[in-house]
């Protein structure tokens, strides 16, 4: 019988039980490889921070192996699951290893990428081992959906998380590193081996812990600062003012922006922290619309919509 004071945690012939039962293939299109050593789940649940009574969104639960851990914490956890067959089995599995949370636990059929709500109380945590393929577009989606986050972890690709934790100047700072910087305080957390996966993946994985802060500017759009940053790494080894120059209309209002914002136009992206964007931004909106020979939108009044 399952202990019904603490939540069993699955291990290696649990997860393939389970697998066999439903006539599993893991794919690797939806990035399923499934955690199968519970010191794993719970070093990840630890690393989180989560504790009793706070309300946690999980991306991707699989067949359950971290649930099963976050529900032990005595956190109630919204499970988002891509996977129909995995979804339709997540209570069952829940019901059998762990059931005196079943009340604490839902889950949501839904593509996480194309979520516009969460159905339940708001998420205060985000902890998941997201799909690699698209764990950083399924991040920066859920913390601008989801102001209620606080703080939360991820395991990624290894190295994307070194990419999300980087700071300015850093080799492997980019898009994510400063997109990320928007909305919270990034760190790396640690790094997880292959063998702790079924099947085991051919990289290695990393931990990626985050706190909330609030915006660092109203006086400009969020949509306006990330189109300042796509424009600085869409061609990495350009000085600013050539690599701006769509963007704001051209390469003298781009130099004119940077000047105005305190930063040298020969300068690269690279170099640049979240307050850096921020001030570009809010000088390209300062020196008003672009110039355009029809009635097209440009880019910068696009990306303030």
């Amino acid at each position: 019988m399952p202990d019904t004071a603490a939540p069993r945690l699955l291990g290696p012939a649990e997860v393939r039980a389970l697998a066999a039962r439903l006539d599993l293939r893991p794919t690797k299109q939806r990035g399923q490889n499934f955690v199968i050593d519970p010191n794993t789940v719970r070093r990840i649940v630890r690393e989180s921070g989560v504790e009793a009574g706070e309300v946690v969104l999980e991306v991707g639960p699989g067949l359950g192996s971290l649930t099963l851990a976050l529900l032990e914490t005595g956190a109630e956890v919204t499970a988002v699951e891509v996977d129909p067959l995995l979804a339709g089995e997540l209570p069952a599995t829940i019901a059998e290893y762990a059931p005196d949370q079943v009340e604490r636990f839902r889950v949501v059929l839904a593509d996480a990428l194309a979520v516009t709500e969460i159905p339940g109380p708001p998420p205060e945590a985000l902890v998941a081992n997201l799909p690699y393929n698209v764990s950083v577009p399924v991040l920066l989606h859920l913390m601008a959906l989801l102001p209620s986050l606080r703080h939360g972890l991820v395991m990624v690709q290894s190295e994307v998380a070194d990419r999300l934790a980087a700071p300015p100047g850093s080799r492997t700072y980019g898009v994510p590193s400063a997109k990320a910087a928007w909305f919270a305080d990034v760190r790396r957390a640690g790094a997880i081996g292959r063998n702790v996966f079924w099947p085991a993946p051919n990289v290695d994985s990393g931990l990626v812990a985050w706190t909330h802060h609030a915006p660092p500017t109203d006086r400009v759009s969020r949509t306006a600062v990330f189109a300042v940053i796509d424009g600085a790494f869409a061609q990495r080894r350009k000085a600013l003012r050539g690599a701006l120059r769509t963007l704001a209309g051209s390469a003298d209002r781009a130099e004119a922006a940077l000047r105005a914002a305190g930063v040298d136009p020969l300068t690269r992206g690279e170099a640049l922290g979240i307050d850096d964007f921020v001030a570009i931004a809010v000088a390209l909106a300062d020196l008003g619309p672009v110039p355009v020979a029809d009635d097209a939108a440009s880019p910068l009044e696009e990306s303030a919509t």
